[in-house]
Order: structure tokens, then C-alpha cells, then sequence
């Protein structure tokens, strides 16, 4: 008779919390909003998401050298107007026939317990610039089919220009139709793989 080896943890304690065990963590695309928050008028928040992400997270011994990479299919931009989001996908914000997906690499940073910084490179149109977001850990859940899944959250904001998307209206009374600064608030499962 052979005898297995127990499955690992998927959770350990690290710097007095509970954190997930070194790995790769497949994000789950089902289960993961990458989404945006603009004004309109300079007034009115408008929200958007993305529904085509892709990635990993590879959680380190050590948890401040962890490393994200995620994939964001643009042309799945979603803001609740198809007219609105036609307009995100041209030439004058996404482009994304010619830029169909955006990245993100980024490593944990200043990380205490069960949050810190996710430093990282953006790119959006062929344009590559810093980003930081304020990452946290969740905590970890059991699926009923067997797997492990950690839950993540990451925000931050940024200045739309950067990245060459400067499509914009003057308003009569001043100010623009839609803002440069756009709040980005990322929510995450991911599953242990094996």
C-alpha cells in the first residue's frame, strides 16, 4: 500500500496574518472585474469595467517579492452604453484594432500583513508608464470543486494623458467633458495551480 502525500496548505502565516501559499495563482476571468471610474461634465461619475482579464499573481516566500501580470482584452470595455463604449474602443481612447490588449507587471512593495503597494508597469496603446496601487489581500475560500482561491483588491489613480488618451470637449462654462484623472479598482480571484 502507497501512500499519498497530503495536498499543501493553500493559506500560511507570514508577518502575523494569514496570507496565500507561494505559488502561481491563475485569475480566474469569471470571477475578476478590472474597472474604471471617470467624470462626465466634470461632475458625474461614470463607471466601466472590463470583463476580458487574464493573469497571474505568483506569490513569493517572501510576500513583498510577489509579482502580478495581468492581460485586459480592451474591445471587452463595458460601461452600461454601447454607444459610449464604441467610442472607448476607437481610435480616439483604446484603439483597440490596433492595440487590442493592455498589460500590467507589477511586484508587491511595502507589503505589512495583508496589504501594501503594487508597483508596476501599464501599458495601454503601445504606451508603457508607472503605475502604484494599494493592493489587499482578502483571504482565501475553498471552491466546490476542489480548488483553492485567494481574493484580491488593488486601486489607485491615474492620469488618462499619459498613456495618449487625450480625446477630450472644452466646456462652455470651463472645464472638459470627461476627466483626465481616472480611479481604476481592480477585483480579484485567482486558483492555486498545482
Amino acid at each position: 500500500m502507497t501512500r499519498t502525500q497530503p495536498a499543501p496548505a493553500a493559506t500560511r502565516q507570514a508577518g502575523g496574518a494569514e496570507l496565500p501559499a507561494p505559488g502561481r495563482w491563475q485569475i480566474d476571468p469569471g470571477h475578476t472585474e478590472v474597472a474604471f471610474i471617470g467624470r462626465h461634465f466634470m461632475l458625474t461619475k461614470v463607471r466601466g469595467r472590463f470583463t476580458g482579464v487574464t493573469g497571474a499573481i505568483v506569490v513569493a516566500e517572501e510576500p513583498g517579492e510577489s509579482t502580478a501580470e495581468v492581460t485586459i482584452d480592451m474591445a471587452s470595455v463595458d460601461s452600461g452604453s454601447q454607444a459610449r463604449d464604441e467610442h472607448l474602443r476607437s481610435a480616439d481612447f483604446f484603439d483597440a484594432a490596433r492595440h487590442p490588449m493592455a498589460t500590467f507587471a507589477g511586484r508587491a512593495a511595502r507589503w505589512e500583513g495583508t496589504h501594501g503597494l503594487l508597483d508596476g508597469e501599464l501599458t495601454i496603446r503601445g504606451v508603457t508608464r508607472p503605475v502604484t496601487l494599494a493592493a489587499e489581500y482578502l483571504g482565501y475560500a475553498a471552491d466546490p470543486w476542489g480548488g483553492d482561491r485567494a481574493v484580491f483588491t488593488a486601486a489607485g489613480t491615474l492620469n488618462r494623458e499619459d498613456w495618449g488618451l487625450t480625446w477630450n470637449m472644452p466646456l462652455n462654462g470651463g472645464g472638459l467633458l470627461v476627466s483626465t484623472e481616472i480611479r481604476i479598482e481592480i477585483e480579484l480571484e485567482a486558483v492555486l495551480q498545482p
